[in-house]
């Protein structure tokens, strides 16, 4: 997330909840998030070591008219690409604005060198450079595009099942510890919930076959026992 606005606290950033939500419900691993600067050398150097360990980057702001959009030149200037006016990009401003359209507003077709468009807004693609997906800060707009390129990224879906429980975090370690290792292509947490006052801790189990999720709670709570709570509903 780019913005210094975001990091001087004149907004609160929504776009890192909104795609959090959106890869969860995709099955996609969420592994890293930063929010930099509106800062060439922040968001290069980021974006570089970001696309060389991660499958997918996603962007968020930098990209516009204004002196502070400098995402794309920084993007560029990481991977030591040229900026170029994208064709495609700049017919769509051209046909928006016409005559009236203010000569910054070319910036917005404005892409480093060895991009293509993707997404299946006719209108406005999302533009993907390598393995990263640069998108518009503005929340109904980040969505939009976002929502133009879900499908890209669509894995199996995550699993989760949850316990409640009326014990410490302590007391309930050494029973975690063991289902922890009997499973280990699950995923397990243990949350304490100090403003609830039917149950003291929450454990989460998430896994990518429902079926596992299944036994590894099944076994959990067998190990739990009347440590467990059992919400209504």
């Amino acid at each position: 997330m780019i913005g210094d606005e975001i990091l001087a606290g004149k907004f609160a950033d929504e776009n890192a909840p909104f795609l959090v939500g959106e890869l969860r419900a995709l099955g996609v691993d969420l592994r890293r998030i930063a929010v930099i600067p509106d800062d060439r050398a922040e968001i290069g150097a980021t974006v570089v070591d970001f696309s060389r360990r991660f499958d997918h980057v996603f962007t968020s702001g930098g990209v516009g008219p204004t002196h502070d959009d400098v995402t794309m030149e920084a993007i560029a200037a990481a991977f030591a690409v040229p900026v170029e006016v994208e064709p495609r990009l700049e017919k769509v401003l051209r046909d928006h604005w016409g005559q009236a359209m203010a000569p910054a507003n070319i910036r917005l077709a404005h892409v480093p060198r060895g991009s293509e468009l993707v997404g299946d807004d006719p209108i406005w693609p999302v533009v993907r450079f390598r393995n990263i997906h640069i998108l518009p800060g503005v929340p109904t707009l980040f969505r939009r595009k976002f929502a133009s390129i879900r499908e890209l990224f669509r894995d199996r879906p995550v699993t989760e099942r949850r316990i409640y429980c009326r014990a410490e975090e302590g007391t309930l370690a050494p029973r975690l510890e063991v289902a922890v290792a009997e499973f280990p292509a699950c995923k397990l947490g243990s949350y304490p919930r100090f403003e609830e006052t039917a149950y003291r801790v929450m454990i989460t189990i998430e896994a990518a076959d429902a079926a596992l999720a299944d036994a590894c709670a099944t076994r959990l709570r067998a190990l739990l026992g009347d440590l467990v709570v059992d919400l209504p509903g």
